[in-house]
């Protein structure tokens, strides 16, 4: 049994393609990796996140309201299952990736996050065995091929400087709630996209004000600035609000695996919003990654489609 979909009308051909759903998700992501680098000294990492999820749950209310109303009976019981995915998918992936960058490189960031597909994969075997096939391992390896080689700039020998520290501690844990949360994905509340969102944004708003009550224990609270409200507004519509809607909708449609591995074309984005917002040049790479990237994600589907 399936969830209906969220849309009608002219939106449902948007939300009946998965594939469509997952570009827009990660260009969306992309584009948080941007809009983070431009809010650093502008918007303090605790209110961010608390903030976003404050402005989301509150559109997410008004906008389904009456659904969540409707659906009460379904969602009653799963309240704890709500929270913990809100607390855990949200709310600490973010932050953790935000403080991570206090401590690592962008090239340990990139690398590690590149790794979400394959956790996914193995999370989806240990939790519900659901069988990896060996052409999609193939193809999540190419995949983080490419991830690798962008993160590296081109230049391989950087891997070998790479050490371990808090930052990438913090990072793999970040990836690796986030893989969970895509895998019980899975085991949802069956009502629609819409509603489900609706119901685990407050946890990750409730959830958040902990980590600001830490942040203004700590003396690292600041009011955002006139850019930081900007990129407040930037994450709380595109990467917190519709890409979230997006991304349960894909899973529902071709499940977290097949989902997953789309998220390897996330560093492609960001680099290509990185060239046209903050003007660095576009390499060679770039070019050789992708293919990889996109390669990868075909090689997996053609096995599923083989399937």
């Amino acid at each position: 049994m399936s969830a209906p979909s969220p849309a009608s009308g002219p939106a449902k051909g948007l939300f009946s393609n998965p594939y469509l759903l997952l570009v827009l998700t990660m260009a969306m992501w992309g584009g948080h990796s941007v809009v983070s680098r431009l809010a650093v000294g502008e918007i303090s990492p605790a209110s961010l996140t608390f903030l976003r999820w404050v402005v989301v749950a509150s559109l997410m209310i008004g906008v389904a309201g009456r659904g969540l109303r409707e659906h009460w009976p379904v969602l009653k019981p799963r309240l704890g299952y709500l929270a913990a995915m809100g607390s855990l998918g949200y709310t600490a992936y973010n932050i953790l990736l935000y403080w991570s960058a206090h401590y690592t490189t962008a090239i340990n960031i990139n690398i590690i996050n590149g790794a979400m597909p394959a956790l996914i994969f193995l999370g989806a075997l240990l939790v519900f065995g659901q069988p990896v096939r060996p052409l999609q391992w193939v193809g999540t390896i190419v995949s983080m091929a490419g991830v690798t080689l962008t993160a590296a700039k081109g230049d391989l020998s950087t891997l070998l400087e790479l050490t371990i520290n808090r930052g990438d501690i913090l990072i793999l844990v970040a990836t690796a709630l986030y893989a969970g949360y895509s895998v019980l994905l899975r085991n949802r509340p069956m009502v629609p996209s819409l509603v489900f969102f609706a119901a685990m944004a407050p946890a990750a708003a409730l959830s958040s004000i902990l980590l600001l009550g830490v942040e203004i224990a700590a003396g690292e609270f600041f009011w955002p600035t006139w850019k930081g409200w900007v990129a407040l507004i930037y994450v709380a519509i595109f990467p917190s609000l519709l890409s979230q809607i997006f991304f349960i909708r894909a899973v529902e449609l071709i499940g977290a695996g097949r989902a997953g591995l789309f998220t390897n074309l996330m560093p492609l984005f960001g680099a290509s919003f990185a060239m046209l917002i903050l003007g660095e040049a576009l390499a060679w790479y770039h070019v050789v990654a992708l293919a990889l990237v996109l390669g990868g994600i075909l090689l997996a589907e053609w096995n599923q489609r083989r399937g």
